[in-house]
């Protein structure tokens, strides 16, 4: 990866839609020669998917959270990854180190769509030792 690289996925980040005319109109290189660039960088994996960016109030989900899980043993971990994974209010699901098991950020509708997805979601149907819940107030950067 060089520095047009670089700046072909700085673009990219900014807008997935944004075409190859248009990227080579700002690096100043040629349609074809952009177009394979991004193409080497799908290949190499750099790149594994185009996306949208989603407004969660507008979606009716204004409370984002993250929350830490610890859970009882490892033997409610599969059980548990696969919920998450299935869970639609579930945006990310990371396995961490430390005293916590999971980082979850999930996005509900209010705080009490919250206390659903806790008392519902994690702590009825998994074995849940305790979770810590740290309400987003605003985000200044998000990629």
């Amino acid at each position: 990866m060089d520095d047009i690289d670089l700046q072909i996925l700085e673009l990219l980040k900014r807008n997935s839609r944004m075409t190859s005319s248009d990227i080579a109109k700002i690096i100043h290189l040629s349609v074809p020669s952009i177009a394979e660039r991004i193409r080497k960088l799908e290949r190499n994996g750099i790149i594994h998917q185009f996306t949208v960016k989603l407004d969660r109030k507008a979606m009716g989900q204004s409370c984002v959270v993250y929350m830490f899980v610890q859970l009882h043993g490892s033997a409610e971990t599969q059980g548990f990854r696969e919920a998450m994974i299935q869970s639609p209010e579930v945006l990310e699901c990371h396995h961490i180190s430390g005293e916590y098991d999971y980082l979850l950020k999930v996005a509900l509708a209010d705080l009490s769509g919250v206390e659903g997805f806790i008392t519902h979601t994690l702590k009825a149907r998994h074995n849940v030792v305790r979770s810590n819940t740290f309400f987003i107030l605003s985000t200044q950067k998000e990629e």
